[in-house]
């Protein structure tokens, strides 16, 4: 048909520029299988960064942005005025049960626990050797988040 109208077909084709070439979307493959501590790998830890509710996800986030350990108090003012995920303050144990029945699912085999407590000094902390592999949890969550749990806000 192309020659009928005088056309060269392999010419038309060569002058096509070029399709950019796919870019892979980061997964939860990606992610280490290697013990960090505690028995816990980066996709254990992404695994339950996008299994637990969202309240619970952004406190775990928050926990890692101030560098693992926050007073109740603390975490309690902070989501109580959230502008995405407020959480009345009487609920925060009750949304940071989601990362204990997660933890269950998809945690190492051992009893460690990702989020700690101390309810003598009223402290939640994670333990220093597991926030870098939180912080890439988090930095793929945020490339994927179709890959995480939703449920309405202030779970």
């Amino acid at each position: 048909m192309q020659a009928a109208y005088g056309l060269n077909p392999a010419v038309v084709a060569s002058s096509w520029p070029d399709a950019p070439a796919a870019v892979p979307r980061p997964g939860p493959e990606s992610l280490s299988g290697e013990d960090m501590g505690q028995g816990w790998t980066e996709r254990m830890l992404f695994d339950t960064v996008a299994a637990v509710v969202p309240g619970a996800r952004a406190v775990l986030r928050r926990l890692v942005e101030v560098g693992g350990t926050a007073l109740y108090e603390e975490v309690q003012d902070h989501f109580a005025v959230h502008p995405e995920m407020p959480i009345d303050p009487k609920r925060i144990g009750g949304t940071l049960a989601s990362i204990r029945a997660v933890r269950r699912r998809v945690g190492p085999d051992n009893r460690s626990n990702l989020l700690e407590r101390d309810d003598r000094r009223r402290v939640y902390w994670i333990e220093p050797a597991l926030l870098e592999g939180l912080k890439r949890a988090f930095d793929l969550a945020e490339a994927r988040p179709d890959l995480l749990r939703a449920e309405s806000v202030g779970q």
